[in-house]
C-alpha cells in the first residue's frame, strides 16, 4: 500500500492542488491528512477538495482544527496563541454546520500497517497531544518517554513545519513537513510511504499562489501570502525559536 501523508495545509489551497497533483504522479493508495487543514486564507475550499478526491483520506486531528472549532462551537480557544487567534475565527465563521461535524469526527491519531515499513502512527505533534513541539535538535532522553510507549516502527508528526528523519529510542520519527506553511526553502512538502519512507517537495506558482491568496478575505492576507509562500521564514530561524518552547 502506497500512502501519502499530507500535513499542515494551513488553507493554502494552490500548495493543496499541486501536491495533490504530485500524489496522484506517485499513484497511492490512501491520504492520511495529519491535522491543521485550519485555519489559513482557503481552508475551508482546501477542505472541501479533500473530501471530494477519489483517493480514500483519513484525517486527524491538530490543533489549529480543534482551535477552529472551539472557536465555532464557543467562541474561545486556548490551542493556538493569541496571535492566531483572529484569522482562526474568522475561519470558524465560514464553517457550515455540516463541515463542523466533520472535524469534531477527526481523531488525534491513525495507526495502520504498511507493508516494508510495519505499525506506523500518525500523530499531529507527539503522541500524546496536538501541541509538544519538538525538532531535529531536540534531545532524545526528552523525547522517549512520549514515544516510547507507542511501540510503533514508525511515528510520522507535523506541526513543526520543518521535515526530517531522526530515531528516538528504536523508533523512527519523521516530520512530514507543512503542505501550504513551510519553514526553510518555499515550496510544498509532503511524505510518501511506498513502502520506502520518502520525504517529498515540489515547487509550485508561488506568484500566481500569493496572488490567489490576497484576494481573499483572509484577515491576514499578505502577510501569509508573503512571509508562508513567497519568503517563508528559514529553518536556521525557527530551530532558535521552537528551541525556547520545545518540550523540556
Amino acid at each position: 500500500m502506497r500512502v501519502a501523508a499530507l500535513y499542515d495545509i494551513h488553507g493554502n489551497l494552490p500548495a493543496l492542488e499541486a501536491v495533490l497533483d504530485d500524489v496522484r504522479r506517485e499513484r497511492v493508495d490512501q491520504i492520511v491528512v495529519g491535522g491543521d487543514v485550519f485555519p489559513g486564507p482557503m481552508a475551508v475550499e482546501a477542505l472541501e477538495l479533500l473530501l471530494s478526491l477519489d483517493v480514500p483520506a483519513r484525517f486527524l486531528r491538530g490543533n489549529g482544527d480543534r482551535a477552529v472549532l472551539e472557536l465555532a462551537e464557543s467562541g474561545e480557544t486556548t490551542a493556538l496563541p493569541d496571535s492566531y487567534r483572529t484569522t482562526a475565527r474568522w475561519v470558524a465563521e465560514q464553517l457550515t454546520l455540516a463541515q463542523r461535524r466533520v472535524i469534531a469526527g477527526w481523531p488525534d491519531t491513525i495507526r495502520m500497517q504498511i507493508e516494508g515499513i510495519g505499525d506506523v502512527l500518525f500523530c499531529h505533534a507527539t503522541p500524546r497531544n496536538d501541541r509538544d513541539i519538538f525538532t531535529r535538535l531536540t534531545d532524545e532522553e526528552r523525547l522517549v518517554p512520549m514515544f516510547a510507549p507507542t511501540a510503533a516502527a514508525l511515528v510520522v508528526c507535523g506541526h513543526t513545519h520543518m521535515q526530517f528523519d531522526r530515531r528516538v529510542g528504536g523508533i523512527r520519527v519523521v516530520n512530514a513537513g507543512s503542505v501550504g506553511m513551510p519553514f526553510g526553502e518555499p515550496g510544498a512538502y509532503w511524505l510518501l510511504l511506498a513502502p520506502n519512507v520518502r520525504l517529498m517537495r515540489i515547487d509550485y506558482d508561488l506568484a500566481l499562489a500569493a496572488e490567489r491568496i490576497r484576494a481573499t478575505a483572509y484577515p491576514q492576507a499578505s502577510e501569509f501570502a508573503y512571509g508562508s509562500v513567497l519568503q517563508p521564514p528559514s529553518e536556521e530561524k525557527m530551530l532558535e525559536v521552537f528551541a525556547a518552547v520545545e518540550v523540556k
